[in-house]
């Protein structure tokens, strides 16, 4: 049940959005044990200038293209499962849309089943736990 907040600077194609879309939920299918139909994703675009950032923190050199992805998802996760989710995403990014490994920055949170409501005012998963 995660959600993902991309932020990423303006200026690319509908394409390239859906294909780093796709990407993040593939990898947390493959690797985050998540189910393929739960995929929920926000994507910012920021102006340039709006996005700060420091091209040689942990690593870079940082280009333009550094993309941001904040996950809040339920339960934690193993640190093992954590790092191969991180693999397979820079892995499927860079295959398409052509995302370099360096500038993409994953940040995860975990929430409590009772955090989550999908609609209807309820909170589905603790009703099916």
């Amino acid at each position: 049940m995660p959600f993902a907040r991309v932020t990423l600077l303006k200026g690319k194609s509908d394409e390239y959005i859906a294909a780093v879309s796709d990407g993040i939920h593939q990898a947390l299918v493959d690797e985050y044990e998540v189910p393929l139909t739960d995929k929920f994703q926000a994507f910012h675009e920021l102006e340039p200038g709006r996005l700060i950032f420091d091209r040689h923190y942990f690593g870079g050199p940082r280009s333009y293209d550094f993309i941001v992805i904040a996950i809040t998802a339920g339960r934690p996760r193993e640190t093992a499962t954590r790092q191969a989710f991180y693999k397979r995403l820079v892995e499927l990014l860079g295959q398409k849309p052509g995302v370099r490994k360096e500038d993409v920055m994953v940040v995860i949170s975990t929430s409590e089943r009772d955090e989550w409501s999908f609609s209807n005012g309820e909170a589905q998963m603790v009703a099916a736990a």
